[in-house]
């Protein structure tokens, strides 16, 4: 029986708790945010320069090609990471909170009855949560990859090693995560920081070679030359050039984490220059090698910015990155599946708490298994990060898509905009997004399927979950009796027994099925009965003193709402405790918990295929217990099982 209700029949004005996000002095949380935030898009160059020339459309190392590659690399991070997600899609913060649902459930709140906008909205939000699955997937997958690969640069023949180290690092990150990050998480910003010097340090290093690569960088004229000279290959060239920019998207949704002041610092004054920097140095190493040795030092450009000397240091820094990098994918994978928990789009699951401190370390054990297979299925399969880079990119470019679609309508509903500036914002954004993903889409026969097919799956699971808990809610209400018929009816006529009930059930109106089968079989009633609602609101956080309202119907039956952000943890007996207004504090001794357990019959009536209802009905029964799920104590909980067709 699904208790979490988005909340929308009821409009209530809910403030975040800003005790739940982080705090502190402003260098700290920047260096913290390049620790966490930038992990993704900080070990792109590893990869992303090395796959435009020497990946499945490749470009000849030339003067023109570079030049023109570094300047699409400069303006893509500018329009897309910097005016786009920095500059513009965090300020739509939903209560200092980010990422694709949190931002779909402001949009949802602020547009009210518009339902003919919001069908559609809601879809693209969950269709841009189900990519997520699959880019969590790809991420710690090339990016372990392409890190240990670069000891075939200190030592050729440690090629048939670079697989089984990758697949026993993963195998370890995976492991640990039931522990908690916290101690491990103190070591990220640091090492990040040397990190991206690291990366700054090796440009320079070839920059003074080469200083005119700085002009053609920033110059848009060499990308503009290229795809007027040669339009098709420039065009397949973006599907590379894009790996620069992934993890964009994990400074808006981590922003609840740091701030938006602390990532754009840190994003502006540290890592976009150490990128920038260490492009132009790969580019400038190109440049200047001999013709004989630049078909070499192409195939691994990352990792021949260093002398031998210093290569195997680098590629140990490199790996550590690459860990942190898919450590906080694995993170990102944990928070936002609580979110659809929460927010009603995936069943309840098990979700661990890992630290006492802070509310966001949380480890679900089903979600890291299963990434952790898929990981290791996909670096068995492809083998290589350059054959990795092909299945790397759809999800990415369809989330900035769909990232811009959501933004346009917070421009245009919410935001009081110069019509001409959005117009111009909006026509640069969307021409960027289609291009990088149209340009993807060329890679769906060498492994680009992976991504769309893990969030076709997503995706199905997602909506089959809302839709079928519509349905059953809907059911389930058709034959709901009154409360106060009830209480005038059935409750005079019942024995009353010592102690209090409290019934659980999806919506705040109407007899719940419990109690009423609870009457049927055991013919008595408690002296005190609750009927509890758990909504979960569309804001992270709610405020304790907006935490919970009751509605008195007398002779001992009390309605009572409790109110709960998509971020917060669920504690059903501690918020019970502190109730008032309902006689006698709340003593779980003499509490006894009612929850209505339905097996799901699936049928021929209207709302959802057969499948569907066959899907759903398997997701109900494997969905976590509500007992566990609310910290309901186990030894007072009674369940009362029934049928149910939808």
């Amino acid at each position: 029986m699904s208790i979490t209700e988005t909340g929308a029949a009821e409009q209530v004005t809910l403030d975040h708790d800003p005790r739940t996000h982080a705090h502190g002095p402003l260098y700290k949380l920047a260096i913290g945010a390049v620790g966490i935030v930038f992990g993704d898009i900080g070990t792109s160059p590893i990869y992303s320069f090395r796959e435009t020339f020497a990946g499945h459309h490749s470009l000849s190392p030339d003067q023109f090609h570079i030049h023109a590659v570094l300047s699409m690399i400069f303006w893509s991070m500018m329009i897309v990471v910097t005016l786009k997600y920095v500059t513009i899609i965090m300020r739509a913060d939903n209560k200092g909170e980010g990422g694709s649902l949190a931002l779909l459930a402001l949009i949802n709140r602020s547009m009210g009855g518009k339902k003919r906008w919001a069908s559609g909205i809601v879809m693209l939000g969950v269709f841009a949560t189900a990519l997520f699955y699959g880019d969590s997937m790809i991420t710690p997958a090339i990016s372990v990859l392409s890190a240990v690969e670069g000891l075939t640069t200190v030592n050729a023949g440690l090629q048939p090693f670079v697989v089984p180290i990758a697949l026993g690092i993963l195998v370890g990150l995976f492991a640990i995560q039931s522990r908690g990050t916290a101690r491990v998480g103190a070591l990220f910003g640091p090492v990040m920081l040397l990190y991206f010097a690291t990366l700054a340090v090796l440009g320079l290093i070839h920059i003074v070679d080469r200083p005119q690569v700085i002009l053609a960088m920033i110059n848009p004229l060499n990308a503009a030359s290229f795809f007027f000279e040669e339009p098709m290959r420039a065009f397949l060239a973006m599907g590379s050039v894009v790996l620069a920019l992934t993890g964009a998207e994990a400074l808006y949704a981590d922003m609840g984490h740091f701030g938006r002041r602390p990532i754009k610092i840190a994003w502006l004054y540290f890592v976009l220059p150490a990128l920038l920097l260490n492009y132009m140095g790969q580019g400038a190493m190109l440049l200047s090698l001999p013709p004989g040795e630049v078909a070499t030092a192409v195939k691994d450009p990352f990792f021949y910015l260093a002398s031998e000397a210093f290569r195997l240091p680098l590629v140990l820094m490199a790996t550590a990155a690459t860990i942190i990098a898919s450590q906080a994918v694995i993170s990102g994978a944990f928070s936002v599946t609580q979110q659809a928990v929460q927010l009603g789009f995936v069943p309840r699951l098990r979700i661990t708490h890992t630290s006492e401190s802070a509310a966001g370390q949380i480890y679900i054990p089903v979600v890291n298994w299963a990434l952790m297979i898929m990981v290791l299925l996909l670096v068995v399969t492809f083998q290589s990060s350059s054959n990795l880079a092909a299945a790397y990119g759809i999800a990415v470019t369809g989330a900035m898509a769909i990232d811009t679609v959501l933004i346009a309508v917070v421009l245009i509903t919410m935001w009081n905009w110069n019509r001409i500036v959005i117009a111009a914002l909006l026509a640069i954004f969307i021409t960027v997004d289609l291009g990088y993903f149209s340009s993807n889409l060329t890679k769906i026969p060498a492994g680009g399927w992976f991504p769309l097919l893990v969030g076709g799956i997503a995706f199905t699971l997602l909506t089959t979950w809302a839709k079928g808990r519509q349905l059953m809610i809907a059911r389930m209400n058709e034959a709901t009796l009154p409360m106060e018929i009830f209480i005038k009816s059935a409750a005079p006529s019942a024995a009353r027994v010592p102690g209090t009930a409290v019934f659980m059930t999806s919506t705040s109106d109407g007899v719940p099925h419990a109690l009423l089968h609870n009457l049927k079989h055991n013919k008595v009633l408690h002296e005190r009965v609750f009927l509890l609602t758990v909504r979960i609101e569309d804001v992270p956080f709610v405020q304790s003193e907006k935490r919970c309202t009751v509605k008195d119907y007398g002779s001992g039956f009390y309605r009572i709402v409790l109110r709960y952000g998509f971020m917060e943890e669920i504690d059903v007996p501690a918020a019970l405790a502190k109730v008032k207004g309902v006689g006698p504090s709340c003593k779980m001794m003499d509490t006894s918990f009612f929850l209505a357990r339905q097996t799901l019959l699936a049928s021929a009536r209207p709302g959802m295929a057969i499948w569907r209802e066959k899907l759903f009905a398997w997701m109900l029964r494997n969905a976590e217990s509500a007992m566990e799920f609310f910290k309901l104590p186990t030894n007072r909980v009674v369940e009362l099982g029934s049928q149910l067709e939808i």
